[in-house]
């Protein structure tokens, strides 16, 4: 942030800058309190594992020296190494970043566990080594993997960097190291300190070409956090839609990653036992999968690795698992309309979050429609759910457990029906959307509403903007 201003009206007035070291803050005691409390400052989701870490020995058996500033799990999980420098950064702190990288390389979960719980209890949180241990396996999305911990990601945060340290890190991602240079500001605005933290390098332009890998071993460690980070978005945008409900049966359809002579092997593994191609979906991001087979929690990819490794005694490297679980429409999920719900038959993971890209559960929009759809017109889930960017399960889900939607008898099923999932909010009534809408002035052909009573979609677009 190179230009910070005070403004009032058309007015706009520079704010000096100011540093770290000419208020009196430190390394040690500030900076690194910050960005421990702020943990985003090193990217998504970074768990903070350790500070001040100097337990490492040499050869000898003789204590090192050197200091970590601060160790970071991200949610791929891989190490996140950071270097804090309260002024210019030395022309050789990437050296340092770099033999920090290497040392925490050869860590493993036991490591990882012991230096989180003595962390946490230096700062007198009390935690054993077993949460310890639980509370990083929980924060990586899919299996621990030893070989994902030998690359750390490395992040030096300074107030600038010369130039020796930006060419020679440039050079540094091209040849297949991960490094961040985050610049930390620090300006007085109106008797208050301001800090500020920019990622300088790499820029977002530049990222995909000096992080691509060319080595065969980094493509590997690449394909797999890409696998990774498209699995948990997935998750994600599946209990971010609420397209689901919990309970959801799902089956195991083996796709990517896998030759079809090991998806004829895993199909014989599954017909000695066919509770190994069931899993029941809750909306939880970390694990949403539970599986019939041993009741225990996956994710999607996780459980897809262990099948994997169960049929072939092989390490799985590289599947995608949220393309390998399908909706299983033969059951059908309470408050949820048949007619809509057979709709996502055959429908991966995947393919489903793809399709709900950008979908929240903010419900304020269908409030405002339905609260406009005047009397004697009806509308179905799938029009309600295409005008406000949802999915017709969830929508009818919704309205099924609403006691604030207003008149929520004029939404039909597909089919023109009143659906089986619907519930009202107050359960004491007796009568159906169907005499409502009969009294509205509907006509009825035995169950279902007469078609030309049914609002077109570009009205309904209309309604909503009104």
């Amino acid at each position: 942030m190179d230009h910070l201003f005070t403004v009032a009206g058309r007015s706009a007035t520079p704010v000096s800058p100011t540093g770290l070291a000419a208020e009196g803050l430190f390394e040690r005691q500030h900076l690194q309190e910050w960005v421990i409390d702020n943990p985003q400052i090193l990217g998504e989701s970074v768990l903070v594992i350790t500070a001040e870490f100097d337990r490492w020995t040499d050869t000898d058996g003789v204590p090192a020296r050197d200091r970590l500033d601060i160790l970071g799990l991200d949610v791929t999980g891989r190490l996140v190494v950071v270097e804090l420098k309260r002024g210019t950064a030395d022309r050789d702190v990437h050296l340092q970043a770099i033999t920090y990288a290497a040392l925490v390389s050869r860590f493993d979960l036991d490591t990882l566990v012991q230096a989180h719980r003595d962390f946490l209890a230096s700062r007198k949180q009390a935690l054993d080594l077993e949460a310890c241990r639980q509370r990083l396996l929980d924060h990586v999305d899919g299996e621990w993997s030893p070989e994902l911990l030998q690359r750390p990601r490395q992040v030096i945060i300074a107030a600038d960097f010369p130039k020796q340290v930006t060419h020679t890190v440039v050079w540094l991602s091209e040849m297949n190291l991960d490094i961040d240079l985050v610049q930390v500001g620090l300006w007085r605005v109106g008797g208050h300190l301001v800090a500020g933290f920019t990622k300088v390098y790499p820029t977002p332009e530049v990222e995909e070409f000096t992080l691509a890998p060319a080595r065969v071993e980094a493509k590997a460690a690449a394909q797999k956090l890409e696998e990774r980070s498209r699995a948990r978005n997935a998750v994600h945008v599946l209990v971010g839609a609420g397209l689901l409900p919990d309970g959801t049966k799902l089956r195991l359809t083996p796709r990517h990653g896998v030759t079809e002579s090991i998806r004829e092997a895993i199909a014989a593994w599954v017909g000695e036992d066919d509770s190994r191609a069931t899993a029941t979906w809750s909306n939880n991001t970390a694990k949403p999968l539970a599986w019939e087979a041993d009741s225990k929690a996956y994710t999607p990819t996780g459980l897809a690795n262990h099948i994997f490794h169960s049929v072939t005694e092989r390490k799985a490297d590289g599947i995608q698992g949220t393309t390998w679980w399908v909706v299983d429409t033969s059951h059908v999920p309470d408050d949820v309309d048949p007619d809509e719900w057979v709709a996502l038959a055959g429908a991966d993971l995947a393919s489903l979050a793809k399709r709900l890209n950008g979908t929240g559960k903010d419900w304020t929009g269908l409030h405002n429609l339905l609260g406009a759809i005047p009397p004697g017109r009806w509308t179905t889930y799938g029009d309600v759910a295409t005008v406000i960017g949802s999915h017709a399960v969830p929508v009818g889900t919704h309205l099924a457990t609403c006691d604030q939607c207003p008149n929520p008898w004029r939404v039909l099923n597909a089919a023109g029906r009143v659906s089986t999932g619907f519930r009202w909010a107050d359960p004491t009534r007796t009568d159906t959307p169907a005499d409502i809408l009969t009294a509205e002035g509907i006509r009825f052909d035995g169950d279902t509403a007469a078609r030309e009573a049914r609002l077109p979609l570009d009205e309904l677009q209309r309604l909503l903007g009104s």
